[in-house]
């Protein structure tokens, strides 16, 4: 058997259907079905049982999948032992970044990265963590930047900078006059939070859970982007929180609404996070040196309480 018929059996696998697998290995539906099939009589087993729907992988055919996830990741990790020897930084990277770091890291970095290494194909996908978390451990991802501890067992993290939560008050508000906020000064029946799906929304969540002021049946509105929840902030229909360096680029009269919480700061970890196999590691140290180059100036906050970025059930 050959690594190519190994990835359509992969491919099979993962989308549980023959012509969704030929198309993301870009080959037509019979030639992979035929070279799986090859796959089957060399072995002489069933790798799938094709009379359910979805197609569905048989005992046998689950143990063949876990070996042949390891077999392809050697086989690409000879690649990249060549690369590192003749020092070579270049060729596609699949970068994953969750919605709530993009528009503030992205372009901190980005030229900077693209300049020091031309050859290196970028490929960035803005994803929520948990579709981070499945295209990481399914080969379709390189790395991620993200929340974290996410104690996720097959993904390494290297922590890039701990970013603090900024509160978001109105002049209306009965805090506005503080210089500083404690977390018990939160109250969950105000805030305007991000949709379901934002980690940041559950490291809010799982920030009010040290609040006595504590309800999780009445909070008002949800949006998809802090713009907005500034917006309605300033309709006085409640206070938000922000990541610090969200707060950086806004206009000078809602500066005067920001409140830092006192020390420790609750604030969260960004990382970035790369499968345990460390496939195209150099490339993810050239990302990690980068983007420590260009945080440092910004991020100088030490005395911080990590706060979780997993959903609290």
């Amino acid at each position: 058997m050959t690594i190519t018929q190994l990835k359509y059996v992969l491919a099979v696998a993962e989308y549980k259907n023959f012509t969704l697998a030929a198309e993301k290995c870009f080959v037509t539906q019979p030639t992979l079905s035929m070279q799986i099939q090859k796959v089957e009589e060399e072995l002489d087993i069933q790798l799938f049982d094709r009379s359910k729907k979805p197609i569905q992988l048989t005992e046998i055919g689950q143990k063949i999948v876990t070996q042949s996830k390891n077999i392809v990741n050697e086989a690409d990790r000879i690649q990249d032992i060549v690369d590192q020897q003749k020092g070579f930084i270049g060729g596609e990277f699949r970068l994953g970044i969750i919605p709530t770091i993009t528009p503030t890291l992205l372009p901190m970095f980005l030229n900077n990265f693209i300049k020091k290494y031309p050859k290196v194909k970028l490929k960035i996908e803005e994803l929520h963590t948990d579709d981070i978390i499945f295209k990481l451990n399914n080969g379709h991802l390189d790395a991620a930047i993200a929340a974290t501890p996410l104690h996720e067992e097959k993904i390494k993290e290297i922590v890039l900078y701990y970013e603090p939560f900024v509160a978001y008050i109105p002049e209306n508000h009965a805090t506005f006059g503080k210089k500083e906020i404690e977390i018990g000064d939160l109250n969950l029946d105000e805030i305007l939070l991000l949709q379901d799906g934002h980690c940041f929304r559950d490291n809010v969540l799982n920030l009010c859970k040290n609040s006595n002021n504590l309800d999780y049946n009445h909070f008002q509105l949800e949006s998809g982007s802090f713009e907005t929840l500034i917006k309605l902030a300033d309709e006085g229909l409640g206070t938000t929180l922000l990541p610090y360096l969200h707060t950086l680029e806004l206009k000078e009269k809602d500066m005067n609404k920001l409140r830092h919480f006192k020390e420790p700061k609750p604030a969260r970890e960004v990382s970035l996070i790369y499968p345990k196999n460390e496939l195209k590691i150099h490339i993810i140290d050239a990302l990690r040196t980068t983007i420590a180059g260009v945080i440092k100036g910004a991020i100088v906050f030490n005395n911080v309480q990590i706060i979780s970025p997993k959903s609290s059930k």
